[in-house]
């Protein structure tokens, strides 16, 4: 069983930045691969950002490209999503999610993932 709980999220300025961080307990955090994905009202959970289990790949949405990334720190059994200038339509519920199997593949549809966040949620005022 593998707990997920993200944190850091909060309401910023349109042109600030957040940190947001997702600490993982149970299972063996080094082979995972970990995505963000996000929520914004009335609409469907999207991809944001993913990192496979070595850290040395990693894919970003095209709305996102260029203002987040995405790392992990496996000493520390967490993932980040550093996000700079951050604009009004990056306001959503975010949460990160889990793919256990042990591959290098870079998933961004719900369904590859095993284990999800509850969420933490990010509000850009303009």
């Amino acid at each position: 069983q593998v707990k997920l709980v993200e944190s850091g999220g909060g309401l910023v300025q349109a042109g600030g930045s957040l940190t947001l961080s997702c600490a993982a307990c149970g299972g063996t955090f080094n082979t995972y691969t970990l995505a963000w994905f996000r929520r914004a009202a009335g609409k469907e959970r999207a991809f944001v950002a993913v990192i496979n289990w070595s850290g040395g790949g990693t894919t970003y949405a095209s709305s996102v490209m260029g203002r987040f990334t995405i790392s992990r720190d496996d000493a520390e059994r967490t993932v980040y999503l550093q996000m700079n200038s951050l604009r009004p339509e990056d306001t959503a519920v975010y949460y990160c999610a889990a793919d256990l199997n042990y591959s290098d593949n870079l998933h961004k549809t719900e369904y590859e993932y095993d284990y999800w966040g509850q969420g933490t949620q990010v509000s850009v005022s303009s």
